[in-house]
Formats: C-alpha cells, sequence, structure tokens
C-alpha cells in the first residue's frame, strides 16, 4: 500500500509491457512509491498539469506523438521541480547522455534495469535534483541579496556640499538583523546660496515599513529644501507628507532640522520631539538647550515649530543623532544613557583625540559596551563640521 508520503512518480511510457514491468521492479524494492503511467505526451500534459506534482518522472523518448530531445524539453518544462530520468534501448545510449546534456538527471537502459538499479537511479536522480535546486534557490538569494544591497545603498543620502571647508561624517545602523535600511533617516545638502541644510529624523517602529517611509520623507525634505522651503513652512509641509503616506494613525515622526548660515556664523535649529543635538566649539562640547522643541510630525494638525538660533565658533561643529543610541541602558538597572550620558562620552572621546568618523564610531562602541551588548534600535548619527576663514 502507497503511504500519503510516498514518493510519486510518473512514467511516460507507450509500452504497456514495459510498464509492468517498471512497476514489479518498484514493488521488489524498499521504496514507498507511487506509479502513475501515461502512454502518450498528450496524456502527460494532463498529468503535470494537475495536483499533486511527482518527484520524479521516467520517460522512453520514442512516444507515439513526440520523440527526442524535443520530447525530453518539453517534460522539463513541464515539470521543472520533478528529477527526469530517460529511458533508452541498447543503441541508443549516446540519446541517453545527450539527455543528460540537455537537463535530465539521468538516463536508464531498458534491458539492464533491475529492481536494485532502478532504486539506485531514482534515489540518485531526487538527490542531484535536490542539489540543483538547493543551489539555483542559493544563487537566486544572492543576486536578490546584491540587488537589495544595491537598492538599500541607492536609497542612502548622499551629502551635496561645495565647500570643501566642511567635513561630513556618518554613522547609521537599522536595528533589524540583516537589514540595510531602518526607519531612521538624515540628509545634508548646500543651496545655491551657500547655506548647508542637514536633518536627521526617526520614524516611529521598525519595520521594513518604517523605513520606506524615511526614505520618502528624507527625499521629501530635500526637494522641498531645493525649492527654497524652509522653517516652519518646510516642517508644516513634511507633517502633510506624513499624514498622507503613513498606513495609521499611530505613526509618527521626530526630527532635526538645522540651516547654517552662508557665513557660518550661526545656525537656525528647528526640532519635532527630537533630542538636542550637540554643539562643539573649540574643547567645548555642549547639548543645545531644551527648550524650543515642538511636537513630532505626525501629531497634532496645525502644529508650530518654533526656532533656535545659535552663535557657532570659529571652527565648529554638530551632531544630530537619533534615539537609538541614547536609549541604551548604563549596566543592569533601568538607567538609560540619555543625551547626557552621550554628552559624557563624547567629551571623553574628543579628550582621548578622537575627531570624524573615528569619534563616531568609538561612540557607538562605548554605548553598546555599556549596555552589555548591541543596540536593538535604529541608530543613525550625523556630525558636520566647518571652520570660518
Amino acid at each position: 500500500m502507497v503511504g500519503r508520503n510516498a514518493l510519486r512518480i510518473l512514467l511516460i511510457e507507450d509500452d504497456l509491457g514495459d510498464a509492468v514491468l517498471v512497476q514489479e521492479y518498484l514493488d521488489e524494492t524498499d521504496m514507498d512509491a507511487g506509479l502513475t503511467v501515461a502512454r502518450s505526451l498528450a496524456e502527460a500534459r494532463g498529468l503535470l498539469a494537475g495536483s499533486p506534482s511527482f518527484h520524479c518522472v521516467l520517460v522512453d523518448l520514442s512516444l507515439p506523438d513526440a520523440d527526442g530531445l524535443d520530447l525530453l524539453r518539453e517534460v522539463l518544462s513541464l515539470a521543472p521541480r520533478a528529477a527526469v530520468l530517460v529511458l533508452t534501448g541498447l543503441n541508443d545510449t549516446q540519446v541517453g547522455m545527450a539527455a543528460v546534456a540537455a537537463g535530465a538527471e539521468d538516463y536508464l537502459v531498458k534491458q539492464e534495469v533491475e529492481p536494485a538499479l532502478l532504486a539506485r537511479a531514482l534515489r540518485y536522480a531526487l538527490e542531484r535534483k535536490r542539489a540543483e535546486e538547493s543551489e539555483r534557490e542559493l544563487v537566486e538569494a544572492r543576486l536578490l541579496g546584491r540587488e537589495n544591497t544595491r537598492l538599500a545603498q541607492g536609497l542612502l543620502p548622499v551629502p551635496r556640499l561645495r565647500d570643501d571647508r566642511l567635513r561630513h561624517h556618518t554613522r547609521y545602523r537599522p536595528g533589524r538583523r540583516r537589514a540595510l535600511l531602518g526607519g531612521d533617516f538624515y540628509d545634508t545638502i548646500q543651496t545655491p546660496d551657500d547655506a548647508v541644510h542637514l536633518m536627521i529624523g526617526d520614524v516611529s517602529g521598525h519595520g521594513p515599513d518604517e523605513a520606506s517611509l524615511g526614505v520618502r520623507l528624507r527625499m521629501a525634505w530635500r526637494t522641498l529644501v531645493l525649492t527654497g522651503l524652509t522653517g516652519g513652512d518646510l516642517l508644516a509641509t513634511l507633517d502633510e507628507v506624513l499624514t498622507l503616506e503613513r498606513w495609521t494613525e499611530e505613526i509618527f515622526t521626530t526630527l532635526c532640522m538645522i540651516t547654517i548660515a552662508p557665513d557660518q556664523s550661526h545656525a537656525t535649529v528647528y526640532r519635532a520631539g527630537h533630542p538636542r543635538p550637540l554643539l562643539f566649539g573649540g574643547t567645548t562640547v555642549e547639548a543645545l538647550p531644551e527648550d524650543d522643541c515642538g511636537p513630532a510630525l505626525g501629531l497634532f494638525p496645525d502644529a508650530e515649530w518654533p526656532a533656535a538660533t545659535v552663535a557657532l565658533p570659529d571652527a565648529w561643529a554638530l551632531m544630530l543623532y537619533t534615539d537609538g543610541i541614547i536609549e541604551g541602558r548604563v549596566g543592569d538597572g533601568p538607567r538609560r544613557l540619555d543625551t547626557e550620558g552621550l554628552l559624557t562620552l563624547t567629551r571623553d572621546a574628543r579628550n582621548n583625540g578622537l575627531t570624524g568618523q573615528d569619534l563616531l564610531d568609538a561612540l557607538v562602541a562605548e554605548a553598546e559596551n555599556l549596555n552589555g551588548g548591541g543596540l536593538t534600535d535604529d541608530l543613525a548619527i550625523l556630525l558636520l563640521s566647518g571652520e570660518r576663514g
């Protein structure tokens, strides 16, 4: 009796005697297999189009309605997931080898087949097919991974800065394992009037939908900046974009946006529920004041966001970041790193002579060390520095 999980074999053979012989050979083996016979290609088409699918197909390349490699190619196209074995006569071994070259797993000479050989050939063909399928899936996964990597890298921003006195560094890492994009986003662009605009944001949530929304908001922000929109009007428009693009009213976005004056004497800061940036000057590092912060985008209709003007020293740097780095824990207790903790880490790193990318890498490493392991939230840090002169 054939079991539920039996090997399903289709024999395409017009010689009834050969079909009976194959069934007898299967009965003499220890294989749990069920045999279905099609006496023509037309009959095989109907069976292969049905359900359930066959694990293995044995095909005689000489049928009343088709023959040769053309017959084999059609069977391969009809049963792409099945292991295909070709049945040949004593004088057709060259045909058998050509069939293997064309895609069959193996061939059997009818006059040489006996139960043990048939069972061995079926098992070999199935394992070879599984290996081919695994290799195909691996190749597809690699290609998909490369495509996804190129796509994600293409969606990350490229800063547009013309002033060679400006130095731009970032650290970006999504919280999701193996992801390349998270819900955090940032951008930097210098407009024709030499003003420099930089922004960092954080979409609530951590999945691919949040990552997609972050990309759309970043692109919308850059487009609005390039059209000349600034300040509260820009944030109000971006708030409308978020409202239109989000899939539920619970989604909101925190954001910090800074415009640096063309002469780099001062910066105008807007915060929408976002952590305070750090300002570097000489040997000092300070967090910007807690005041002058509006609500996150997507929370309240007709919201307003106040502006804060910050004087910049001759040599300055501004560091914007998302809460992924400050929400890590400090030790085993409930205490979080928070902005004050990040400020301490940044001062220590600067005192150790670290700047630029080395400084950002050190901050992330030390935050993870204090957390007792990797940070689980999306993380983005943007450091822009300049010097008047």
